[in-house]
């Protein structure tokens, strides 16, 4: 049976992650310790082999791509980038306590977003929408194998709407650096738009060992 697997994995380490603020559409820069955190997770572990590459066009993915896969061109899709926080960019939960459309944000309410940013049903029609897309386009070429460097909510988003088994969004954070594989059954994908999950990445290199 064919198949196809797409790796979805989150960008280096930020400042502002660190800080635990809230940062979308601003382009920061991956630090010095998540660059660092990113060569030695690279040095020491196994991030899969893949025939195309896609990526957000934030400067923190780019970056987080030329360390993983420095070989590969990657292919930009604007539809990849973070949440835009709009007037919550550079914030903190702590900041954000008194703005009245925080807390029905965070659980999750389709019309609810920050003022001059994007609401949680826009950003996941965003988003889908590029996943889609970029299905469509493995298919269409027979392109088996692809990594997605992009976000942690733009990850934890995906997988909330296309991953088996089905989790909320919360479930689906992930560390910097790491990620999740899904495998795709085309003949499944086309009835109920599902992916299983394969694997956490990096693995380890023992699990490679024979």
């Amino acid at each position: 049976m064919k198949t196809y697997k797409i790796h979805l994995i989150r960008h280096g380490l930020t400042k502002e992650n660190f800080e635990g603020k809230y940062v979308g559409h601003l382009d920061v820069p991956v630090c010095e310790e998540g660059l660092e955190q990113l060569k030695q997770m690279k040095a020491e572990m196994i991030y899969p082999e893949v025939d195309a590459l896609f990526i957000s066009p934030l400067l923190r993915c780019r970056q987080t791509a030329d360390i993983l896969y420095p070989d590969m061109t990657a292919l930009v899709i604007d539809g990849l980038k973070e949440f835009n926080f709009g007037a919550w960019e550079g914030m903190d939960a702590a900041e954000l306590e008194s703005e009245a459309k925080f807390p029905e944000w965070l659980a999750g309410g389709a019309e609810a977003g920050p003022p001059y940013g994007e609401t949680n049903g826009e950003f996941g029609k965003r988003i889908s929408d590029a996943f889609l897309k970029i299905v469509e386009g493995l298919f269409k070429t027979e392109t088996r194998e692809a990594a997605i460097v992009t976000h942690g909510g733009v990850i934890m988003g995906l997988m909330s709407m296309f991953a088996l088994p089905e989790l909320p969004m919360p479930e689906w954070l992930v560390p910097n650096g790491c990620g999740f594989t899904l495998e795709i059954v085309p003949s499944y994908w086309t009835k109920i738009y599902k992916a299983e999950l394969k694997a956490e990445i990096p693995f380890p290199k023992e699990e490679t060992d024979d």
